[in-house]
């Protein structure tokens, strides 16, 4: 069985997610107690269920310790994914604000008081932090909800097995992308947005593709960061990892490092000696992603 767990810090859109795993055919369950989740896998197996897709979240306190014993025992048996969703604090409280809604952990049987908010935030990813180190962790927090519907569907296109490389263009205008485990700076690079011509478009369309491989700095940076990567590899699957993000950015996400981002991807899927290590590559541009008109 193919079993994926959501879970995350509550406001960063593990519903959207989950209904993204819906539409593509998955058995989804919400807000499941963790003692329960051993005994629905049990009864999906009776009745023959191929994909579940389970929302668990931090409001049952303590309880969601657990949750990596039981998964290691899942893994014996199934092919377990586990996505974690994120969020940087202020826009956390920022959507709180806007939903008008209280915060899972605000109330503690435990205590005399209300949590604050922001206290309830830091105590829920104090007690997710065990589950994120071992999951495939998206930060929302620049990321509208047609956007992250869009990469989990593209992240339930990869391969069960073996490492998934995710190759992510961003802006650091706008902050780097908390999921990142590598970052390049791309900044130093002769940049298009100078151009009048160039300064609408994006590193996709074909004008500031050419602008851009006819200056040998790009063409070295570019060459450097695939041998980074090619050396690497290898050691980031002995030490069993299951995602790696590489994340390129640029000052406002638009021109160089989409541009990259599209050559080093395009490089590494057209390495056929790569196949023996079961590495699939998926290309994520955050800043063109959150403007629907960007992806026609």
């Amino acid at each position: 069985m193919q079993i994926n767990l959501i879970t995350g810090i509550s406001g960063s859109g593990k519903s959207v997610a989950l209904r993204a795993f819906e539409d593509a055919g998955y058995d989804c369950v919400d807000n499941l107690p963790v003692s329960l989740l051993e005994s629905l896998i049990t009864t999906l197996e009776k009745e023959n269920s191929e994909r579940v897709a389970v929302a668990i979240d931090a409001r049952r306190g303590e309880s969601i310790t657990k949750l990596p014993s039981i998964l290691e025992s899942l893994r014996r048996n199934h092919q377990v994914r586990v996505v974690f969703l994120n969020a940087d604090t202020n826009t956390l409280v920022q959507r709180f604000s806007e939903t008008r809604r209280r915060h899972p952990l605000s109330t503690n049987l435990k205590q005399t008081q209300s949590a604050t908010l922001i206290e309830a935030i830091d105590n829920e990813r104090s007690l997710l932090e065990p589950l994120r180190t071992q999951a495939h962790s998206i930060d929302t927090s620049n990321l509208p909800a047609h956007a992250l519907r869009s990469w989990i569907q593209d992240l339930l296109k990869d391969k069960p097995v073996g490492l998934t490389v995710i190759f992510e263009s961003f802006g650091f205008k706008k902050g780097v992308p908390s999921e990142a485990d590598l970052v390049f700076d791309v900044r130093c690079l002769p940049n298009p947005h100078y151009d009048k011509i160039l300064r609408p478009l994006t590193g996709k369309d074909k004008p500031v593709q050419e602008f851009l491989e006819k200056i040998p700095e790009v063409v070295s940076m570019e060459g450097d960061i695939i041998q980074f990567i090619d050396k690497w590899l290898p050691h980031y699957i002995a030490d069993g990892r299951s995602y790696l993000t590489v994340a390129i950015g640029c000052t406002g996400g638009q021109h160089r490092s989409v541009y990259l981002v599209n050559r080093i991807i395009e490089h590494f899927r057209a390495q056929k000696d790569l196949g023996a290590l079961q590495i699939n590559f998926l290309d994520r541009h955050r800043e063109l992603d959150s403007i629907p008109t960007a992806k026609s």
